[in-house]
């Protein structure tokens, strides 16, 4: 049987992975180390899995810098159940909370904290179809506000936040999904920071809290166990079966960064690969990237024709010759090139070849 080659995976999530994690990955797939078993297979209680456990913990750690004040949990549920356990367990005081929109999923974070408390936006950039990200300062922001929330990278629209918000003594809480371990970000200046790992460090199944331990057991008596940060900070992140595998291989492409320049060698050939996308879009005289320049995102290059139906040729066709999964989100269109950590420069070339191609035979239907 051919063994079919491998493409350039464009998707938003869940995305690609390092290669070489991948065939480390599979020559262990049967038997781990000396296990005699599969990752798969292993009980959560043994102690060869919580070696792996607190090995993946303590080397996403080291590559960011995460002080010990803080909790490293791994969880399920994805960015999704984040958005109710968040406020439950962050509304210790005045039960208020001022949400920045910046895209769909901090509406729908805004939308789920609704039902827990006195919610606010901040800030939105709804008018102009989330291009931009609002300019915002400690004044913007309630005094007695329990957290401030953001989402640092937007997936679906393609814009990142500069700079990070100044919100004075009140926590900073942050979606990192899309962005975590691409660049570097001082942990010290938020509360709390989650992201789902199907993104940017591992497979679907697993989400990462990093949660200042101040923050942490302030849950209401009635809270479900499972929606309780300190169940799980109290248990080690093994107060039920987690996501075995997720959390192995989420630990197995830590240990790569680590051993390939960490944090800010990876952030260089994130900007590299973004910056080279970006200059061909900005010169063609086919394509437009609709995020303001300033807040562009490093991650996700969202870019159009300004022709829905040139639009979905160029999907069609980039699928056929091995570059996938480059539509736009259902709710928005076009083209998205989701350039994730393990998205190697090859594939951005390979990308910008054929978006030349590409113009030289369709340019005459150019809506600029």
């Amino acid at each position: 049987m051919n063994e079919k080659r491998r493409i350039y995976n464009f998707a938003a999530g869940p995305s690609m992975l390092p290669q070489a994690v991948l065939e480390s990955a599979a020559k262990e797939l049967v038997s781990y180390g000396t296990s005699g078993m599969s990752v798969m297979e292993m009980s959560h209680r043994s102690a060869c899995f919580e070696n792996i456990l607190q090995t993946a913990k303590q080397d996403l750690r080291d590559l960011m810098r995460i002080p010990e004040s803080y909790d490293i949990l791994f969880l399920q549920g994805g960015g999704t159940l984040q958005f109710s356990m968040i406020p439950i367990n962050l509304f210790r005081g005045s039960g208020k909370a001022d949400y920045v929109i910046t895209g769909a999923w901090a509406e729908k974070a805004a939308a789920e904290a609704v039902k827990f408390g006195d919610i606010r936006v901040a800030a939105s950039s709804k008018d102009r179809n989330y291009a931009y990200i609002p300019r915002l300062s400690a004044e913007d922001f309630r005094r007695d506000a329990d957290y401030v929330y953001i989402t640092l990278n937007n997936t679906i629209y393609g814009t990142r936040y500069p700079y990070i918000p100044d919100t004075g003594d009140i926590p900073l809480v942050c979606d990192w999904s899309s962005g975590i371990l691409s660049e570097e970000l001082d942990v010290t200046k938020f509360g709390l920071i989650f992201a789902g790992a199907q993104k940017n460090i591992g497979p679907a199944g697993l989400t990462i809290v990093i949660a200042r331990r101040d923050l942490i057991g302030r849950a209401p008596e009635n809270t479900p166990i499972y929606l309780d940060y300190k169940i799980h900070a109290a248990n080690k992140s093994l107060y039920n079966t987690p996501p075995a595998f997720s959390i192995y291989m989420a630990g197995e492409v830590v240990k790569y960064l680590k051993k390939n320049g960490g944090v800010s060698a990876n952030e260089r050939r994130n900007r590299e690969k973004a910056e080279k996308l970006y200059a061909y879009i900005d010169g063609s005289e086919l394509y437009s990237a609709p995020a303001e320049y300033e807040d562009r995102s490093l991650m996700n290059i969202v870019f159009v024709t300004g022709d829905a139906a040139l639009d979905k040729k160029f999907v069609a066709e980039a699928g056929e010759e091995g570059l996938a999964e480059l539509g736009g989100h259902r709710s928005v269109g076009g083209m998205r090139a989701s350039v994730y950590n393990a998205m190697p420069i090859e594939g951005v070339d390979a990308l910008i070849g054929f978006m030349r191609r590409f113009e030289t035979e369709n340019k005459k239907r150019a809506v600029k």
